[in-house]
């Protein structure tokens, strides 16, 4: 395992050599551990919602959540993105359903956790009493 001045290092050395020529594009950054049930959990999800609503198998989200099995890089990347902007991955995934609002039966509703809300300048959608959709953002 590499110290934390080695892998410093090897980011250095991997800039020196972009800006060098030597390569090209950008290496995404895959986090190790995702913890995918304080994600489920943020969005006010049960795990069949959340399986259903993102298309995961809810015996993933089982095995996931247990401990019995991790995500592999493809799923932890989209639980990456699903835990910084839900919003974003629901209109990629069905743009119909989540324009729509309320009144449509599969739209998903979300319940971000404040304290992540006012600290990213996340966009927060709800509906009113009279079905509207109300639309706040937090500039920073």
């Amino acid at each position: 395992m590499k110290t934390q001045f080695e892998q410093l290092m090897d980011g250095l050395n991997d800039v020196e050599a972009f800006l060098a020529g030597e390569h090209e594009g950008f290496k995404a950054h895959v986090p190790h551990d995702v913890d995918v049930k304080a994600i489920r959990n943020r969005l006010g999800m049960t795990q069949a919602r959340f399986s259903d609503t993102f298309g995961f198998s809810l015996d993933a989200i089982k095995h996931w959540e247990g401990g019995r099995r991790t995500p592999e890089a493809p799923a932890r990347t989209l639980l990456t993105v699903i835990d910084r902007n839900p919003a974003a991955v629901l209109t990629a995934l069905d743009p119909a359903a989540f324009a729509a609002g309320p009144s449509k039966p599969n739209s998903a509703h979300l319940r971000v956790d404040r304290k992540r809300q006012a600290s990213r300048g996340v966009t927060r959608q709800r509906a009113s009493a009279s079905g509207k959709r109300i639309t706040k953002r937090k500039t920073l």
